[in-house]
């Protein structure tokens, strides 16, 4: 069984928790690195979220990041393979299901790179959008207390809805 789903209010203590992670990514990581976010419901501002740090750093080739997963491993972070996504290299940092920081590293403006931000700018740009979001994940979280794949799966159709509002409005520009 899974950890309990706990959704706390947001802190600006993730946005710094952000910043110093970064700092030690960079050290290891610059040479392949070409951008470092912070993404998920942690980046967004009075977004409510499971504790959790997600960062994104986008590289030119994800094959090179093969020959990061020891540095990364010294500073506590966990390769985990994960085949149904094959343009992702995931890792955590803690315990599985308990984990304080998972990062995602993606080839730089692919498509699951941009999801990502559009949907992080999208939330950040849009309070009314951001608080909708922020009672589903509250309500997703009773519902699936103990269950992280339905609690995920819930909230996709919401997440796909503003990641295509999101593409209409850059369109617009």
């Amino acid at each position: 069984m899974d950890k309990q789903i706990i959704i706390e209010n947001y802190t600006s203590d993730w946005a710094l928790s952000f910043h110093e992670e970064k700092k030690l990514l960079k050290d290891i990581i610059s040479d392949i690195a070409i951008s470092i976010e912070h993404i998920g419901s942690t980046s967004v501002k009075g977004l409510g979220a499971k504790p959790i740090i997600d960062i994104m750093i986008g590289v030119y080739k994800l094959e090179k990041v093969g020959g990061f997963i020891e540095p990364l491993s010294n500073i506590g972070y966990e390769h985990v393979f994960h085949k149904e996504f094959p343009n992702r290299r995931f890792f955590r940092k803690g315990l599985w299901r308990a984990g304080t920081h998972h990062l995602h590293i993606y080839k730089y403006e692919s498509e699951e790179w941009n999801r990502n931000i559009l949907f992080r700018d999208y939330l950040r740009k849009h309070p009314d959008v951001r608080n909708q979001y922020k009672q589903l994940k509250i309500e997703l979280a009773q519902k699936y207390s103990c269950d992280r794949v339905g609690y995920t799966e819930a909230k996709a159709p919401f997440i796909t809805d503003v990641i295509q509002k999101a593409k209409g409005e850059t369109k617009g520009r």
